[in-house]
């Protein structure tokens, strides 16, 4: 990195004092407007106001994922990547996985000191080793953008190059959370999360359900059979068992196509020149993209905000106090001191570009946010939603001190 740990100290020590508060003054404005807009979709979804119930904020949430975020992905990164770009952001995607590992390296580590009420071992390595590699940081550099004075310079390069390294690493993410999170996640075979055993709703079933569903069994065997029978049903059939083992429905989400529809128009520079610049012939829908990614940082906030409103709820008794401290530490205080060794171990190596700040900003943010919404989604899947949706509750609340304090050091570091 620019500056040593030391140094930044001795600065401080020996007369620094002015540009170490504007450098926490640029660290925490992002997350003061982050919490205030927060503030506003829980003020919104409470019952004094109640215009963002739990059935409004599923709908921004499904508008958010589906349409403004992969919007905002398309226009920003399409824009900003180029082929020489794509091979130089090669360690973004490599750096989600490491954050990935260490992360879960370092849950595994608290779930073994801990020892979380069973069934909740891997449930606690997951939520403390994913982080929310691409919602936080999207708003963040937005926030941090918007100011003239900021450190990365003009505002306009400064949030599309910011947007562009988040969302070129956002499909790795999305890989990693409907893959590893979603297997981390199963409960113990035979048993669920809830008090309700699965095994038995199937006896609740009328009687006269059996005979309908013998004709419907055996009229489909031959049908079956003679598929399988045949080369062509053989491969059908191995690429639909392919497609359900491998959850390609789930990781194949707007954003992740978004992603790789901007990576490859991007690179490409006929089509880029034919839809992503100003002067292009359709470039007219990558502006709506820009018009309708804007959006989308409001939106996500007060949804944020709205889902906060219930509070942790019956998840945190589950867990129990200590499960969800240790969470909460390990997740905002132990993960990001080992992201800023590997981020500077990549840069000692020669893996990152040189003199781009933001590159590296984004990097560290990357190993300092709360933990992904995502799990929760996956959590709900698994059946311990509510456990899922108490540690985001209080793992946000508490980033919001946690990520100024690392986003000061990181700046120091840097500038």
């Amino acid at each position: 990195m620019e500056k040593s740990l030391l140094s930044i100290l001795m600065e401080t020590q020996s007369g620094g004092g002015e540009s170490i508060l504007a450098t926490t003054k640029f660290a925490i404005l992002p997350i003061a407007k982050v919490f205030t807009v927060c503030f506003m979709g829980c003020l919104m979804a409470s019952k004094y106001i109640n215009i963002l119930p739990a059935n409004g904020r599923k709908l921004l949430n499904g508008l958010v994922f589906t349409l403004l975020l992969p919007c905002l992905i398309f226009s920003q990164l399409g824009r900003a990547i180029t082929l020489e770009n794509l091979l130089e952001w090669w360690y973004i995607p490599v750096n989600v996985v490491m954050a990935t590992i260490s992360g879960s390296l370092i849950g595994f580590v608290v779930a073994c000191v801990v020892r979380p009420p069973y069934p909740y071992f891997k449930f606690t390595i997951i939520h403390i080793g994913i982080g929310n590699i691409g919602n936080i940081p999207l708003v963040l550099i937005a926030a941090l953008c918007r100011d003239e004075s900021n450190p990365f310079g003009d505002p306009n390069k400064c949030s599309q190059d910011g947007n562009a390294y988040i969302s070129f690493g956002q499909w790795v993410g999305a890989v990693v959370v409907y893959t590893y999170v979603f297997q981390m996640l199963a409960p113990p075979p035979g048993e669920t999360f809830d008090t309700l055993e699965e095994e038995k709703l199937p006896t609740k079933a009328p009687v006269n359900a059996v005979p309908e569903q013998v004709p419907l069994q055996t009229s489909e065997e031959p049908v079956t059979i003679a598929l399988e029978s045949s080369k062509g049903g053989k491969i059908v059939s191995q690429l639909r068992h392919l497609v359900e083992k491998l959850k390609l429905k789930q990781i194949f989400q707007a954003p992740i196509i978004a992603s790789i529809l901007a990576i490859v128009i991007g690179a490409v520079p006929f089509l880029k020149q034919l839809i992503l610049t100003d002067d292009a012939p359709f470039f007219f829908f990558t502006d709506s993209c820009l018009i309708l990614g804007e959006a989308m940082i409001p939106c996500i906030l007060l949804a944020l905000g709205g889902n906060l409103v219930d509070g942790p709820g019956a998840g945190t008794a589950k867990l129990g106090f200590r499960t969800t401290a240790a969470i909460v530490f390990g997740r905002l205080v132990l993960v990001p001191p080992a992201g800023l060794g590997i981020v500077t171990l990549a840069d000692k190596l020669g893996f990152l570009p040189k003199g781009d700040k933001m590159f590296k900003f984004v990097l560290l943010l990357q190993h300092s946010m709360p933990t992904s919404v995502l799990s929760g989604a996956v959590a709900i899947l698994r059946g311990c939603g509510k456990e899922s949706a108490s540690v985001l509750f209080w793992v946000h609340i508490f980033a919001v001190f946690s990520m100024a304090g690392w986003i000061v050091l990181y700046l120091g570091l840097l500038f």
